[in-house]
Parts: C-alpha cells; structure tokens; sequence
C-alpha cells in the first residue's frame, strides 16, 4: 500500500493518553477515519494493562483514573487488571466509536510535502497536519548493564516478562529495582522462592499517609521541569516515593524487603558486591523501568542534547505539530487524561491557522 491517506490528525497509540487523545478530538467535532485515525499495535484494547502480569489484580493497582466521560465502575478488585482495564477500554472504544486500527506498527514518522507529516507504517501511510504520541513505554524495557552479565547461568528477565511467582518456586532470586514493581514482585515472590534479595541503587523512599493534591502537583512539577530542559524524565516513584501501605510493612518487618546496595558484578551463580561478598542466584529479576517508546519519531529530530524530548504542556517545542501525550509529567493516568485535552485544544488552534482565509 504506497497510497498516503490525508488526515488531520494521527494519534498513535491506544492507551489512556491516546484513547483520551482521541475522545476530545471527537468532542471538538472531528470523525474518526475521516478527519483523525488512531493506529495502535497491540492486537486488543487495553494499552500496556493488557500485558501485566496475571497476580496484578485490580485491587492492587494504584490509581487507575477513569477514561473522560466514562466511570470505571463495580470491577472486582480480586481480577486481573488486565482482564478489567481491558474490558474497560473495549467497552470505552465502542462506546465512544473510536475506531482504533489495530494491530498497526508505526515505523517511522517523517517530514511529508507541504507542511505535512508522514507517517509510514505496517498499513500503509497516512499524511497529517498533527499528531497526537501517545506510545507510553512498555515497548522498552530498561536492562541496565553489568560486569559479568552474559557470564550467568541463571535466567535474567525484566518486569515486562514476569508472568507471576509460582515459576520461582524454590528459586533463589535477585531483584533489582526500588520502585513498585520491585516491591511488588518481592511480596509475591516471598512465599514461593527459595531465598531473595533486593537490590537498588538508592534507598528507598517510603511515603506515609495519603498522596493528596498538593503532593500530586509537586511531583508534576518536578517532572515538569526536567522535560522543560530537554532531559529525560524520571520514574514517578522517583519524585513520589513509594507508599507504605499494610503489606510494605508486612514485608519490611519480615525482612523480605531488606534492601541492599547494587552490586558490581554478576558471577556465573550470582551477584558479587565491591567487599567481595556474594549471594548466590538462580534468577535475577530486572524491575528496572522502562524508557519512552519514541525511537519512530528519529526523523524529525526532535531530541536535545540532552536526550529528552523537549515539551511546553504537550507541544514538542522543536516541531509544534508534534504532541506528546503521557510523556514526562502527563505520564500518569490522572495526567494523561489532561495532557489529552490540552493536545487537542492546541491542535484545533494549529488547524484553524492552516485553514485558507477566504478571498
């Protein structure tokens, strides 16, 4: 399909930045396959949720902020996230008719004729005036290097393809990582692995009491600031600090989440830190984050010195036709939904300009 289809604004990705992204170009009067398109690459609704892993049940799942314009309401705590926000998205889809094309690969984003993007993908290609990121991160899992590493023994894997705890029955099992889902993983893993061990690079962080307003706000704003210059942003938990709720403390007090300082070098059978102490592993389990999906936007060039992508609001400050939604500061649920209508209400201003002034 060589054929390039005009549109007025892509959106890529299914989400809950793109499905936002794309409830409020349709509230502004926009239709779907005609006037935008969302192309998404999974097979199925559900954005990243669609992945997690099965013990992640919705009861677990901090802050999951509703779609605009419809509640996420009686799902039962005690299902699969997945299965719920899944559900919860295809219902959202429908509802709204959004007509998402999936699965569509994005494979590059390129600049097109006459002041026009091109977006070149699996199904062809669609020629747009603006456009709407919203590729989230979990296409790019975060595996930090080590001396040592390819010398293990042992399986090494990441967050993105931990499947539960019952597979590390008598397992000895390192984890790395400080943030939720290395705690998680730790709490669930305890009663099943032979031994394990927690390692971060910095201390923990743990927060008492509620995550108000006013903490929420100051958190952004940290985030924020380093997107405003153009680095790239940070986990959450690392402004947020992670929440010290019944079973943290369950697991502190049991020693399960003893955490230790990152080791220098991986051994064939383990992990060795710079006194020469060792603990012996079967599995090193890497719940180090990930990184924005963004490698489809190389061609225009959009990347600072250093190495973040720019952004006033949602607005790449290097190409203003380019929004990036859940990105830096509007990566949360809560922010995603907001980013979503700020996008679009700069687009409709960026369409009204494009728009020939009658003679």
């Amino acid at each position: 399909m060589n054929e390039s289809r005009e549109v007025e604004v892509v959106v890529i990705g299914a989400g809950q930045a793109g499905l936002s992204s794309a409830y409020h170009l349709r509230r502004t009067g926009l239709g779907p396959d005609r006037d935008f398109v969302v192309l998404d690459h999974s097979f199925a609704p559900g954005g990243a949720w669609q992945f997690r892993w099965p013990s992640l049940t919705y009861g677990k799942v901090h802050g999951m902020h509703a779609l605009p314009g419809m509640e996420l309401t009686d799902a039962d705590p005690a299902r699969p996230s997945a299965e719920v926000i899944g559900a919860y998205f295809d219902r959202y889809e429908r509802a709204f008719d959004l007509r998402v094309r999936r699965p569509v690969d994005v494979r590059a984003v390129k600049e097109g004729v006459g002041g026009r993007l091109s977006v070149e993908t699996s199904a062809g290609t669609w020629s747009t005036l603006a456009l709407i990121n919203a590729t989230g991160t979990w296409d790019r899992p975060f595996w930090p290097r080590y001396p040592g590493q390819e010398t293990f023994r042992g399986r090494q894997l990441h967050t993105a393809q931990y499947a539960g705890p019952e597979e590390f029955a008598g397992k000895r099992v390192v984890v790395v990582g400080g943030g939720a889902s290395g705690t998680q993983h730790l709490l669930e893993l305890a009663p099943y692995a032979a031994a394990t061990t927690w390692v971060t690079r910095r201390p923990p962080v743990f927060r008492e009491g509620p995550f108000d307003q006013e903490a929420g706000r100051e958190a952004v704003a940290r985030v924020e600031e380093r997107v405003r210059r153009g680095l790239p942003p940070r986990s959450v938990v690392s402004v947020t600090g992670l929440p010290l709720n019944d079973a943290v403390r369950q697991g502190l007090a049991d020693g399960v989440l003893d955490r230790q300082p990152m080791f220098e070098r991986i051994t064939p059978d383990g992990v060795e830190w710079s006194d020469g102490r060792r603990v012996a592993a079967d599995v090193i389990l890497w719940a180090t984050g990930f990184r924005a999906a963004l490698d489809h936007l190389t061609p225009l060039r959009l990347r600072e010195p250093g190495g973040g992508i720019r952004v006033e609001g949602t607005r790449a400050v290097a190409d203003p036709r380019v929004h990036l939604v859940g990105y830096g500061p509007s990566a949360s649920t809560i922010g995603a939904n907001r980013a979503g209508r700020s996008a679009v209400r700069d687009i409709r201003r960026l369409l009204s300009e494009e728009q020939p002034v009658a003679a």
